[in-house]
C-alpha cells in the first residue's frame, strides 16, 4: 500500500485547479480564467483500496508580491504545503515565460520528488513544447517531464502512474469513503464565488467574499443562507444588479452547481454584505474562512 501527499505549485492561471478536478474525476476546485481564483488550500483523496492513497492539495498561486493580507494567508498556504509534501507536482503553461517559472520553482527549494507538468499543450504556440523541455529537462528539482492538457484530459495516467512509483509507502492517512477533509459548506461557498468570478469584470472577483451562516439538511431540500462581502457599497449595487437582476443571475448558476455536487436539491438565499477593507483585516480574513 502506497500513501502520500501530491502538492500541485505554479504561477497563477498555469491549471493546477484544471488539473486537480481531472485527475479527480470530480470538481474539487472552482476554475476560472482569471488569475489568483484559488485562495485556499484545496486537498482532495484519490482512493484506490489496497494500492494507493493520493492526497492532492491544489494551492493558490505562488505571487511575488503581496498586496493584503488576503494575499499572505493565501501564500501562507503554499508554505503549508511545501512542509508536507511527499512530491510535487510543478505545473507551468507551455507558453508562460520560462524563466519566471523557473525563478519560482527554485525558490521553493524542494527536498522531494518534482514531476514537471508542462500544461496547455493542446494551445502550444509553434515549437513551445520543444522548448519547455530542453529549457527544464537539467533542472536540479525536475525528476521527470510530463506534457498534458489538464483541459483536455489528455496524458493523465501518466502523471497518475509517475505519481503512484514516487509515492512513499505507507497506511491510509483518510477514510476511502471521503474526498476531501474540508466541509460541504466550504465547497457550496466556493461554488457561489465561482459565479461571481463568471459574471463579472476584473475589479469585482478579487473583492469578494463568500460566508455561509445558515446550512440545513432536510430530508426533501437543504437550505442555505450565504453572505456575499464587498467592499464598497458601489461594488454591492454592482453585484445586487438593476431590480436585482444580476444577484438572481448568480443565484440560479450557483443553485445547479450546488445541487449537482450535494445530489439533494436547494433553497438558496444570498445577502450582499459591506465590509469595507476586509481584504486587510485580520479578524474579518479569520472570520470568512482565511486562516
Amino acid at each position: 500500500m502506497k500513501a502520500g501527499f501530491v502538492n500541485i505549485f505554479g504561477k497563477p492561471n498555469a491549471g493546477k485547479s484544471t488539473l486537480l478536478n481531472a485527475l479527480m474525476g470530480e470538481k474539487m476546485a472552482i476554475v476560472s480564467h482569471k488569475v489568483q481564483t484559488t485562495r485556499h488550500r484545496i486537498k482532495a483523496f484519490l482512493n484506490k483500496p489496497n494500492e494507493y492513497q493520493i492526497i492532492f492539495s491544489d494551492t493558490p498561486g505562488i505571487i511575488e508580491t503581496t498586496k493584503y493580507k488576503l494575499h499572505e494567508k493565501m501564500m501562507s498556504a503554499v508554505k503549508g504545503a511545501l512542509e508536507d509534501a511527499d512530491i510535487a507536482l510543478l505545473i507551468i503553461d507551455v507558453n508562460d515565460n520560462l524563466d519566471e517559472c523557473d525563478a519560482i520553482f527554485q525558490s521553493l527549494k524542494l527536498s522531494v520528488p518534482a514531476l514537471l507538468i508542462l500544461n496547455k499543450i493542446d494551445v502550444a504556440a509553434n515549437g513551445k513544447i520543444a522548448l519547455a523541455e530542453e529549457f527544464f529537462k537539467n533542472k536540479s528539482y525536475c525528476k521527470k517531464i510530463i506534457k498534458i492538457s489538464a483541459l483536455q484530459k489528455s496524458h493523465l495516467q501518466k502523471v497518475l502512474a509517475a505519481i503512484v512509483e514516487e509515492l512513499p509507502e505507507g497506511v491510509p492517512f483518510y477514510n476511502d469513503e471521503d474526498l476531501s477533509d474540508l466541509p460541504t459548506k466550504f465547497f457550496v461557498a466556493e461554488i457561489i464565488r465561482e459565479k461571481i468570478f463568471e459574471l463579472f469584470g476584473e475589479e469585482i472577483p478579487y473583492q469578494t467574499a463568500v460566508m455561509i451562516n445558515e446550512y440545513k439538511e432536510r430530508e426533501d431540500i437543504t437550505k442555505i443562507q450565504a453572505d456575499i462581502i464587498v467592499n464598497r457599497d458601489t461594488q454591492k449595487s454592482i453585484i445586487i444588479g438593476e431590480k436585482g437582476h444580476m444577484i438572481k443571475k448568480i443565484g440560479m448558476a450557483a443553485r445547479v452547481d450546488i445541487e449537482a455536487f450535494i445530489q439533494q436539491k436547494i433553497f438558496l438565499e444570498l445577502f450582499v454584505k459591506v465590509k469595507p477593507k476586509w481584504r486587510d483585516n485580520d479578524l474579518k480574513l479569520k472570520e470568512f474562512g482565511y486562516n
